[in-house]
């Protein structure tokens, strides 16, 4: 009897223990996944190149349609190019939504630069060799409102 209740408690001491662990190996990964956006926004908002090949996987490409309503690729290694070391940029970056299972994620972020346009970011990210990687970039984006505009 006495072993009954001792097996009985080491099971369910080892249950709690499992759920603990996915909950802190959960929190983890979302950590590492903001840690990469993070790279996105600051190193696009901060003039970091270094940090924006930190984020994205070498051969990631942009994808967003036109006003002529064609698609438009860009490739990532020219957005990265087109970042000047130290130059700031009026740009304020926000996570919207984080989602993964296992070593595939989702991501949507919004990009504002402020009286100008206001971006909406769409981020395939894929965890190999131990760290989180963007690997595609959609985005839309639409004109800044206006003053007279947000009052109504």
């Amino acid at each position: 009897m006495r072993l009954v209740l001792i097996l009985s408690l080491l099971f369910n001491l080892s249950t709690c223990v499992s759920l603990f662990s996915q909950v802190e190996n959960s929190k983890s990964e979302i950590e590492q996944i903001t840690t990469t956006l993070m790279d996105y926004i600051e190193g696009t908002a901060n003039g970091e190149p270094a940090r924006l090949r930190k984020a994205f996987h070498p051969e990631f490409n942009l994808y967003t349609v036109t006003e002529e309503d064609s698609l438009r690729i860009r490739s990532g290694e020219k957005y990265i190019s087109d970042i000047k070391e130290g130059t700031k940029a009026n740009r304020i970056g926000r996570i919207i939504s984080i989602d993964y299972e296992q070593d595939a994620a989702i991501a949507k972020v919004e990009i504002v630069i402020p009286n100008r346009r206001i971006f909406i970011d769409y981020f395939l990210l894929l965890k190999y060799e131990g760290s989180w990687k963007i690997v595609h970039k959609s985005y839309t984006g639409k004109p800044f409102p206006k003053a007279e505009e947000e009052k109504k």
